[in-house]
């Protein structure tokens, strides 16, 4: 069955400007995203997991348009996300969502869930009268769990997986086609973590949802992706399917990244490998693989070439000079 794209990236890249704190001393760039490249078909949750620091969430907001690429295009169904007609940006805008790691921060503190729901609603023109859009902000909290209680209810008023469900709720209701989440359940309880989890799940089929899940956890991005890109320093280091990455790791920084994962049993054994050395910084010009420093397989040409993702088989991209 021929799965349709519904959003590709082709090279993308964003540097940020880091300014001198001295008198005459030079700005630099930090490289955030590093010719990154993948297509995300419809219906389907494409996980992107690395370290802190490696690029996820920044690649989300380029993704919504909060942060503009330095380099490479962004296509949505076949249009150029960044150079759309003006009556089809508003549009773009709704149809991308994003709902962030902090439930509490993307509140109004000030404002009713009701509200929150209602004003987004009305900025983008969805329902024609005030009732209407009530009605539709009730309806929308009671598919994320959430009753008419809880309309006029303020943000410290909620729990944090309640304050996240509102999120939920207000993103539902622009009626997306994609929605990028940016580690929406980290900062959650773990017993609420698994409900907010399986809500994601139900809603995708509901809505016929696709999904950019931004997460450290490995365990979540198994439970939930169909796809996994494994990110590193603001480059893709390896992608595949879900079962096929934790079956078959390739890349020696995925093989790090899931001996990591504690066994399932206390009495079962794991080898743990262990990457050692210095993460180099982004700051500046970049040569050779940003894994050489710590990579147990390291050679010369590692660091002074950048690997390309290369298919080992079966659609299975990896970026390491070992499967060329």
């Amino acid at each position: 069955m021929q799965k349709n794209v519904i959003m590709s990236v082709d090279h993308l890249s964003k540097d940020f400007v880091i300014r001198g704190k001295k008198l005459g001393e030079k700005s630099k760039l930090l490289h955030a995203l590093s010719d990154v490249s993948f297509d995300i078909y419809e219906g389907e949750t494409l996980g992107i997991i690395g370290e802190s620091g490696c690029g996820k969430s920044t690649l989300g907001r380029c993704l919504v348009k909060l942060h503009k690429p330095s380099a490479g295009t962004i296509t949505y169904n076949g249009k150029d996300l960044w150079n759309l007609p003006v009556y089809e940006r508003e549009a773009a805008r709704r149809d991308i969502q994003m709902i962030f790691q902090d439930p509490y921060s993307s509140l109004d503190p000030r404002k009713t869930a009701s509200y929150s729901i209602e004003e987004a609603m009305k900025v983008h023109h969805i329902g024609d009268t005030a009732r209407e859009r009530r009605q539709k902000a009730l309806e929308y909290l009671q598919e994320v769990g959430l009753d008419i209680q809880h309309m006029e209810r303020y943000p410290h008023e909620f729990s944090g997986g309640q304050r996240q469900r509102v999120n939920i709720a207000r993103a539902l209701s622009m009626e997306p086609k994609i929605i990028v989440c940016d580690e929406p359940v980290s900062a959650l309880d773990v017993s609420i973590q698994a409900q907010v989890i399986n809500l994601f799940r139900r809603l995708q089929k509901q809505f016929n949802l696709t999904y950019v899940f931004i997460s450290h956890d490995l365990g979540i991005i198994k439970y939930i992706s169909d796809r996994i890109m494994i990110m590193y320093l603001g480059r893709v280091m390896e992608f595949y399917t879900s079962e096929g990455i934790y079956a078959d790791p390739k890349h020696p920084y995925t093989q790090a990244l899931l001996s990591a994962i504690p066994p399932e049993s206390p009495f079962d054994k794991k080898e743990r490998l262990p990457l050692t050395g210095d993460i180099p910084s982004p700051i500046g010009d970049q040569v050779g693989c940003p894994l050489a420093g710590r990579c147990p397989h390291c050679t010369e040409r590692c660091k002074k070439e950048i690997p390309k993702l290369v298919d080992t088989g079966n659609g299975h991209m990896v970026a390491c000079f070992l499967y060329e």
